[in-house]
């Protein structure tokens, strides 16, 4: 018989081709029954792995790419954590990339790292763009990606996120109980996945009390502090809210900011909560009330799920696409305290 390679190999086992391999590289994911089998078979038609070869196909740079919006927020940072555990406990490093919210710098780190600088790429994203082309690149080149927290739902890739829609929906809900009947909802980017699934949670808790919605009390903020404290200023002025939900950490932290300006009291004049996990949050005057994500956990699940993707055997593709949702705790303090209204 003509010299075979190790597909066709494999098929004349009836076999996956990462188990014929696995064989010759006598890993012990493979039971000895199975080994013996794909050996004799090997031997029988005179098959010898060429494995200089097959280690230049797959030259491992034992890199992974983080690519998230921002580190300060201190959720990035634990995700992050999580995240460098996971690459750890499997000898690889870590290469953190910074978007600062730029959908340019987004595109721009992902065609760099697609030339084989890393195995895999872990990412919240920083835009909601309609061209992802250029993540698309990325699965010719064999490269996975998995999405954490923010993802770009066109994308059929494994994601990792939290129950974004019922956490806000019981912020608003928790808000409503206390009295509050005109809530702002502040947010940063509406287009982005969790904008716009934070936002049907406050819409649609506002509908199941007859709260009608005051387009107004949805308030475009930014990335910038002291813009923020304006934008908020102008809102408060005018609008007068007695609630304010705050869809990320900084937009609570502007609101405190705010209040302290123009001589507004937390509870007793308005009440606020938001996503956010700092740890100072109890010891904020008043303790905040907070949405807290499992972010370390997030980070140690992103990970984990990309370290199946990256294993040589017959399961990464059942990981390919994995969507993980996890749970966020809603926590009451001060802020939002109920009869200071």
């Amino acid at each position: 018989m003509a010299d075979i390679n190790i597909i066709e190999l494999a098929k004349d086992l009836n076999l996956s081709k990462s188990t014929v391999s696995r064989a010759f590289r006598n890993n012990s994911g493979i039971n000895k029954e199975t080994k013996e089998r794909i050996l004799a078979r090997a031997r029988e038609l005179n098959f010898t792995p060429n494995h200089h070869a097959s280690n230049l196909r797959i030259q491992k740079s034992n890199t992974i790419a983080v690519i998230v919006p921002e580190i300060a927020n201190n959720f990035f940072s634990k995700a992050i954590n999580g995240i460098e555990q996971v690459a750890k406990k499997n000898g690889y490093s870590v290469l953190i990339c910074l978007t600062d919210d730029e959908f340019e710098k987004e595109v721009s780190f992902v065609q760099n790292l697609s030339n084989g600088k890393v195995d895999g790429i872990i990412m919240s994203v920083s835009g909601e763009e309609q061209d992802h082309s250029y993540l698309k690149m990325l699965q010719k080149k064999n490269i996975p990606l998995v999405f954490f927290d923010r993802v770009y739902e066109d994308i059929e890739t494994a994601k990792v996120t939290t129950n974004d829609y019922e956490s806000s929906f019981l912020a608003t809900e928790h808000l409503l109980q206390q009295g509050c009947k005109r809530i702002a909802y502040l947010v940063v980017n509406k287009n982005l996945s969790i904008g716009k699934t934070r936002m049907q949670g406050y819409l649609d808790a506002l509908d199941k009390y007859g709260i009608e919605t005051d387009d107004n009390l949805v308030v475009d903020c930014s990335n910038e502090l002291t813009q923020n404290i304006s934008i908020l200023s102008d809102t408060f002025s005018k609008l007068r809210p007695d609630g304010v939900f705050a869809s990320v950490e900084r937009l609570a932290i502007a609101t405190y900011y705010t209040c302290m300006e123009l001589n507004i009291s937390i509870p007793e004049q308005v009440k606020v909560i938001g996503f956010s996990g700092l740890e100072i949050a109890p010891l904020l005057n008043p303790a905040l009330s907070t949405i807290i994500q499992p972010a370390y956990n997030m980070g140690l699940e992103a990970a984990d799920v990309l370290f199946k993707i990256l294993a040589d055997d017959e399961t990464k593709a059942d990981f390919a696409t994995r969507k993980v949702v996890l749970n966020s705790e809603l926590i009451q303090r001060k802020s939002s305290a109920v009869g200071t209204m």
